[in-house]
């Protein structure tokens, strides 16, 4: 095994995966240490600062690597299904003797640490799922192989969302990445696109106007396809889902969502408009990335960071310091570094001969482009803020530790 790891670590271990997960790593410490930085702190290194936490998750992180690269990786396969099962063992847990934090209890206090399991098990679902289709089922071989492959999906976000965490259960969305690869048509991205649209134009207006609209378009393909019996009854399935659906709007909309989470999409969508409170967040990001300009002002330079006008500047919103101090330049650098690191894992997951490495490499990296387009969609004011960390960048160890350990479970496995 250490005669492995010497060839691996000389031209085995994809050296580009590893140089853009410390380009991120080093652009996130740089930023949490700029928009979290107090000159009256006692030292650099007391505890309380968060770039002396950060600094020190980032070394733990190292460390869980040098292990990940050191285990075999024919250990990963086996224990994807345990993995999975302790993972939501886990989240369970949280119900019982978790913590509230922003609203959600989500979060598992030791000492003066805070665990948020929800990030490890998005791992867990990976694994799971990778394992489920390297097995040989196919959609033309077993008929309830996607019913077994979305309840593995929903049974995590079923528990999220009685943590109230619903930014975190959106993230299992990422997965369709996955999905769409082993043979998922692609009606499905069609159907969840009108769906959004619907939802955004059911709240903007009202149910009446969504209700309307609807039976506009069905009365409009009726007459297109009136000849034709099948599509007549299969317009009037579509047409019966949509009115659930659009009556289903509401009823989530009040029961589901948190009164926070409300305004927020209010706002997002221009009912509501309340820059000083429920907009203060997404308004004061718009400002701060907005005054960086081209080229920024200058490292450490950020007066909207610098002075905490950014509410969560080091965690959520740690765009909006990278967008102030580097501007539209510095941003975009950081949009190639994301873009460059998901195209190499699915390049990589391309090549595999192992389907159950493939899989994975898809289902990561379906995570990494979510939280990424995620993160700073809604920093810029394109979607709705739900809360998600921007990976390896923002601050926080639960997420960091995830990530790390994502991607280089797949390093492994790629090596192999």
């Amino acid at each position: 095994m250490i005669k492995e790891v010497q060839l691996g670590s000389s031209r085995g271990f994809d050296i580009q995966l590893m140089l853009y997960y410390l380009a991120l790593l080093f652009v996130g410490w740089i930023t949490v240490f700029s928009t979290s930085y107090n000159p009256a702190a006692e030292d650099f290194f007391n505890f309380n600062n968060a770039y002396t936490r950060q600094l020190v998750f980032i070394g733990t992180s190292f460390v869980i690597a040098i292990l990940i690269l050191l285990m075999k990786g024919q250990y990963y396969s086996y224990l994807a299904y345990p993995i999975y099962l302790f993972c939501l063992l886990l989240m369970i847990s949280v119900l019982f003797v978790g913590t509230d934090i922003n609203g959600a209890h989500a979060w598992i206090k030791i000492g003066n640490f805070n665990i948020q399991p929800t990030e490890f098990c998005k791992l867990g679902t990976a694994l799971a799922l990778a394992k489920f289709f390297s097995e040989g089922k196919t959609s033309q071989q077993k008929r309830n192989t996607w019913l077994v492959a979305f309840a593995l999906i929903l049974a995590p976000v079923f528990i999220i969302m009685l943590q109230k965490d619903t930014g975190s259960a959106l993230v299992f969305l990422s997965f369709i990445l996955l999905f769409y690869r082993m043979g998922l048509t692609g009606w499905l991205l069609v159907v969840g696109g009108t769906a959004v649209a619907l939802f955004l134009f059911t709240m903007f207006f009202n149910e009446l106007y969504a209700i309307a609209l609807a039976t506009t378009i069905f009365i409009g393909f009726w007459i297109w396809n009136r000849k034709s019996k099948k599509k007549l009854v299969r317009n009037a399935i579509v047409y019966i889902l949509t009115l659930i659906f659009i009556a289903g709007v509401n009823w989530g909309y009040n029961n589901v969502l948190q009164q926070h989470q409300k305004t927020r999409i209010d706002t997002m969508i221009g009912k509501v408009d309340d820059p000083k409170g429920a907009g203060y967040n997404l308004n004061q990001s718009k400002i701060a990335i907005g005054s960086g300009g081209l080229i920024g002002k200058g490292y450490r330079n950020g007066t909207q960071t610098k002075l905490n006008f950014v509410p969560e500047q080091h965690t959520d919103f740690i765009f909006c310091g990278i967008g102030e101090e580097w501007g539209f330049f510095g941003s975009l650098v950081v949009c190639f570094l994301f873009t460059g690191f998901v195209l190499r894992i699915l390049r990589l997951a391309e090549r595999q001969r192992d389907n159950f490495v493939k899989y994975y490499g898809y289902g990561i990296a379906g995570i990494i482009f979510f939280h990424f387009f995620i993160n700073i969609g809604m920093t810029i004011g394109l979607l709705p803020i739900i809360g998600i960390p921007l990976p390896l960048i923002s601050y926080g160890g639960s997420s960091l530790w995830a990530f790390t350990i994502m991607i280089f479970v797949f390093i492994k496995l790629d090596y192999r």
